[in-house]
């Protein structure tokens, strides 16, 4: 059977789709993976044969549909700034549907399986008549509120193909923990979510918990202001860990290393193997993203998500989407340490979050609850015989 995967997204979108198309090459499938521009190395990386089917980046469409607003995620369902996501998504699948039918010429799919905001999926599915899976890779997709702009401007094309609205897939996946899971949200086969992100050779310290010692993970998006802006001061934070007996991991790049390592004690800062370092970690300090979150959710791990960015990129309301589930179901806390407390220092701020995270066992019984219901779904390898179904 040949499966066909068509990604759209950020880096995090391919990672989530891996463990699926892998789990379908692994019992004897063709698969092949659908990828746009600037993410085909990334699809290369996982090691699965690669298409291009379109050039132009998501933030493109976006800015055809959205002028002056470029790719961003409204905090409401519903609002006019989301129905233009779904208008610049639907764009993109418009563009990139006439490759994947050349494509189709030569290597006709039995099954599409798109992700979440894949609508060349769909529109590839609705052409050839073969059935269409929806992944909905993790928390925070708000479908509900970007498909009715999709389906505005998909409209004329899904009438020449003789389908009312949008398909509706033949199996909808979703790798969200159910606890997490918007009412709201169609039904779906759940999926275990399955870590995978980019590589390297292990040390043993990534690998094992230190003796006596807890340990916080710091990574991703904010940590560019606590490197840069004296306030949110990185060494002060690191210092406050020490205080409460945690070691301190910080994914940094080389540069940051060179520059703040003298002033970091003995915090570990480089590149951290989220996948194999999540599992030694008693709290995790990071910006919301998916991939991230999920899978610090996945090995039980507190989180204090502080989804702000430096002052010259937008918000970032997915990343407030995913931030809000964890804290309201109480495996973590939301930070927003200049708005929240403006006549403290960030860094300060930040360390005082980072002692109730620690100190409150609530927070990692919440979040291990979560861990054990995303170990009970079906993994990958037993949903592909769901996929074998549908031909």
């Amino acid at each position: 059977m040949k499966i066909l995967f068509i990604t759209t997204g950020s880096q995090a979108t391919y990672y989530a789709a891996a463990p699926l198309a892998t789990a379908a090459r692994n019992a004897g499938h063709q698969v092949m993976l659908a990828a746009h521009e600037p993410w085909v190395e990334t699809a290369e990386a996982i090691g699965l044969p690669t298409f291009c089917f379109t050039v132009d980046p998501i933030r493109h469409f976006m800015r055809i549909s959205n002028p002056g607003k470029g790719l961003r995620f409204p905090r409401e369902l519903g609002d006019e700034e989301m129905i233009g996501q779904g208008r610049g998504f639907a764009k993109m699948g418009l563009a990139g549907v006439k490759s994947l039918l050349e494509l189709a010429k030569d290597w006709t799919p039995d099954v599409v399986v798109g992700s979440s905001q894949s609508y060349a999926a769909m529109l590839l599915a609705a052409h050839l008549k073969v059935p269409y899976v929806r992944h909905i890779e993790y928390l925070g997709i708000p479908l509900t509120g970007i498909d009715p702009g999709a389906e505005e401007e998909l409209r004329p094309e899904m009438e020449r193909l003789g389908v009312d609205g949008l398909l509706k897939p033949d199996l909808l996946l979703d790798s969200t923990p159910p606890s997490l899971r918007p009412s709201h949200d169609p039904a779906a086969q759940p999926m275990r979510w399955i870590p995978s992100n980019p590589q390297r050779r292990l040390e043993r310290w990534m690998y094992t918990r230190p003796e006596g010692r807890r340990r916080v993970v710091i990574t991703s998006g904010f940590r560019s202001l606590m490197f840069r802006d004296p306030g949110w001061s990185m060494p002060l934070l690191v210092k406050e860990l020490d205080k409460l007996g945690a070691e301190a991991l910080i994914a940094a790049n080389p540069g940051a290393v060179e520059r703040f390592g003298a002033e970091l004690g003995d915090a570990r800062v480089g590149w951290i193997p989220i996948d194999v370092t999540a599992a030694t970690c008693d709290l995790a300090v990071h910006h919301g993203g998916a991939t991230t979150a999920t899978t610090l959710m996945a090995n039980g791990v507190p989180q204090l998500v502080i989804p702000e960015n430096p002052p010259e990129f937008p918000p970032n309301y997915h990343r407030e989407a995913i931030a809000k589930a964890i804290t309201d179901f109480g495996a973590g806390k939301t930070l927003w340490p200049q708005a929240q407390e403006p006549d403290k220092a960030p860094g300060e701020v930040i360390a005082a979050a980072c002692r109730e995270l620690l100190e409150n066992p609530s927070y990692t019984e919440r979040t291990q609850f979560i861990a054990k219901e995303i170990s009970t779904l079906p993994t990958p390898a037993e949903i592909v015989p769901k996929l074998e179904a549908l031909v």
